[in-house]
């Protein structure tokens, strides 16, 4: 007879950022964590915050970590528990005029990715983002690039090099709106962006679906570190920077809900006089 499958099987290390912290006890912190390798993960870290604890200077955002974890038992648990991590190299992140536009991507990514669904694609873009946001010239950039990842990765961006509707080709030169439900369309409205949609150059739009559309960001296995489509996507970005802003905007509030961004929010308060 034979015997009965273990319900304990390992999870593998991965490498990670820690996307917030909270405390759990005197001596413990939960974690919500953005692993390459199994996703959003919620994780207890037992004596994080001790004096002497070796996690405690490790278990910081916007650095790449190793994170290991304990055996899993039994269905899938909601909160893992972290059994080690390691500073997994690279440069320490700039912080200064950065450092909110960081923490923005952190609260997109805790908002919109489900748990314990791998994203690859997506963990190397915001490695990428988080090496060009502290460079001058490049944080709008940077953003919209990281914002429309995001979007394709859930599915929530069709095809910008085509008319949602009856699958036209877009063409370079003539003005098009990225509508939250409709998708790709010819612009309906050619006054200022502040009083319509935003509208945008055909060829801006066929650049970004070049960007995004390359065949290994379909193949989990040929992602590796440094390989994201971040570097073409911010050149394809830049010259509709200001109203590719009110685009990507109006797609990511459609699927937030009514709940504006804490980070978002905070950006309007401090550019109040």
């Amino acid at each position: 007879m034979a015997k009965p499958a273990s319900r304990s099987t390992s999870r593998a290390p991965s490498p990670a950022y820690v996307l917030h912290s909270h405390d759990w006890s005197e001596s413990s912190l939960i974690l919500d964590l953005f692993c390459r390798d199994q996703g959003r993960v919620m994780a207890i870290a037992k004596g994080a915050k001790r004096p002497y604890s070796q996690l405690r200077p490790v278990l910081m955002p916007f650095q790449r970590i190793t994170v290991g974890f304990g055996a899993k038992r039994g269905e899938e648990s909601e909160v893992w528990l972290l059994r080690q991590a390691e500073w997994a190299g690279g440069p320490a992140f700039g912080g200064g005029d950065a450092l909110l536009p960081a923490f923005y991507l952190n609260e997109l990514l805790m908002r919109l990715l489900p748990r314990h669904e791998p994203h690859p694609v997506l963990f190397e873009a915001y490695a990428d983002v988080l090496r060009a946001l502290p460079e001058p010239g490049l944080l709008q950039a940077s953003l919209r690039a990281f914002e429309l990842v995001l979007l394709r990765q859930l599915g929530h961006l069709p095809d910008l090099s085509l008319l949602t509707l009856d699958g036209t080709p877009v063409r370079a030169g003539e003005p098009h709106e990225l509508h939250p439900e409709l998708g790709v369309r010819a612009a309906h409205w050619m006054g200022e962006s502040t009083d319509g949609p935003a509208v945008l150059n055909g060829g801006v739009l066929l650049a970004m679906e070049d960007a995004l559309s390359d065949a290994w960001l379909n193949d989990e296995r040929r992602v590796q570190p440094g390989h994201s489509p971040v570097p073409s996507l911010m050149a394809a970005c830049m010259p509709a920077l200001s109203d590719l802003k009110s685009t990507t905007r109006a797609l990511l509030h459609y699927h937030l809900g009514a709940h504006t961004l804490r980070t978002r929010q905070l950006m309007m308060e401090l550019q109040q006089p």
